[in-house]
């Protein structure tokens, strides 16, 4: 990158035909169809936004409010460069799971050890961006190749299907929702098309509610939905926010997931280089710092890990729109929809079974996306050295396995992870490395509500 650069591209109005040429990244829309693209990326987070903080315990209200400011904030360290919406990363649910001991059902009683962990994490994650700015990603495709990428993704998933499977395990009925909750999403999954299609947790949600309201309040299936905090709801008003606490087990356990994060939004960042035909690798390291500040701001006050989404690869391999202005618009929407606690209240009235069957098919997704990652860069099995890899980790990471050093406590997806990325460094010195990341935790079409998220 030019030293002389400026921060900024000059953005410049763009004047082609949208259904024939593609909007640049420096490049700015009409407000009116600007406002209406913005809306779009926004509305395609909504199952990000929404679900990973439910599946930790946080608030969703405060968590899109943050998303919004986060995203905004991105724009401006990364210099308009790199188009990218920062929702919150699914990365997150097994350590902070299991350095709060959350069952996910209802609020995080621990919620505090969750954040100081987090803002751990986001620091050393924005550490990597300075170094990555100083250096190139050279070194983090060599420590992390698809090999051991692949396998960290799968932990994620592996890790977390035991507490899910609980949470839909309290009666009859509720197993049953979360059947119909699978089918709901998996329909629309298969037997949509477009833009649609890339809302399938949030649509297949709202069809699994509907379903769930029949049945219960209308019929006296099961316990009926109760909308009295919906109506008792303001319709504009500050989220609430929460003070982290600072536990150096808990940061010990939810620090690793750094890694992952450098892992997915690399991944992320090579799938918008190559739609866009531009080279993006000389702003990787802002998008990594970036990234990272807004994870440490957003826990300071009592939101989640960020990431960036698929949601916005798909909306955007749609549209064609590429512009990054864009994105500063559904920032705006997102801070808008946060400061509507009536809109949180709607969110709270989603049932534990519906959001249990969700659970199933986004970690599944993220087990999925893990092994695609193998088969996309063709990861040779037939080595000794890549066999033991992959089966060490995921029976790590499935079976929890936790290593205890003094009094801390690595988790299952920690050890797993760090195993991977030590096991790759032993066996493969010397060896030549399979190819660079390019798909990770919800990078991939068929899972975009991953994210991985």
């Amino acid at each position: 990158m030019n030293a002389k650069e400026p921060w900024f591209p000059k953005f410049k109005p763009y004047t082609g035909n949208l259904d024939t040429t593609p909007v640049q990244t420096d490049e700015y829309l009409p407000p009116s169809k600007s406002m209406v693209l913005g809306l779009q990326h926004a509305f395609a987070m909504f199952g990000a936004t929404v679900l990973a903080p439910l599946l930790m315990g946080f608030d969703p209200n405060l968590t899109i409010f943050i998303t919004g400011i986060g995203t905004i904030l991105f724009f401006l360290m990364t210099g308009g460069r790199m188009p990218s919406y920062l929702g919150s990363s699914f990365a997150f649910i097994g350590a902070v799971a299991a350095a709060t001991g959350y069952s996910g059902v209802g609020s995080n009683p621990n919620i505090a050890l969750a954040l100081g962990g987090t803002i751990a994490c986001g620091l050393i994650y924005a550490g990597i961006g300075l170094v990555v700015m100083k250096t190139g990603t050279a070194w983090i495709e060599k420590l992390m190749p698809p090999i051991v990428t692949g396998a960290i993704v799968m932990i994620i998933g592996l890790n977390l299907a035991p507490v899910t499977i609980k949470s839909v395990s309290a009666s009859t009925f509720d197993t049953w929702m979360a059947v119909v909750t699978i089918l709901c999403i998996s329909a629309v999954a298969v037997f949509t098309r477009g833009m649609v299609r890339r809302l399938l947790l949030l649509l297949g949600l709202v069809a699994a509610y509907v379903l769930y309201f029949l049945l219960t309040n209308l019929m006296g299936f099961g316990k009926p939905i109760d909308f009295a905090a919906i109506s008792n709801a303001a319709w504009f008003g500050l989220p609430t926010f929460h003070a982290p606490v600072f536990e150096a087990n808990a940061m010990l356990l939810i620090a690793p997931v750094a890694l992952i994060l450098v892992a997915e939004n690399l991944g992320h960042f090579k799938a918008v280089s190559a739609m866009t035909g531009k080279n993006l690798d000389p702003y990787m390291g802002r998008a990594f710092l970036a990234d990272g500040v807004c994870t440490t701001m957003s826990a300071s006050v009592g939101g989640t890990g960020m990431t960036t989404y698929a949601e916005n690869i798909g909306v955007m391999a749609v549209t064609k729109v590429y512009s990054t202005t864009v994105f500063v618009v559904a920032g705006v929407f997102a801070v808008l929809l946060g400061l509507s606690p009536k809109f949180g209240a709607v969110i709270s009235t989603i049932p534990v079974a519906l959001l249990g069957g969700a659970s199933i098919v986004v970690f599944g997704l993220i087990t999925i996306a893990g092994a695609k990652i193998w088969i996309d860069h063709k990861v040779d099995f037939t080595k000794n050295s890549t066999l033991i890899i992959a089966a060490v980790s995921l029976i790590m990471g499935a079976g929890n396995f936790s290593l205890h050093i003094g009094s801390f406590d690595l988790g299952g997806i920690g050890t797993a992870t760090l195993a991977a990325i030590f096991l790759n460094f032993m066996l493969n010195r010397g060896e030549e490395k399979d190819a660079p990341v390019e798909s990770t935790e919800s990078k991939d079409d068929a899972a975009p509500a991953v994210v991985h998220h």
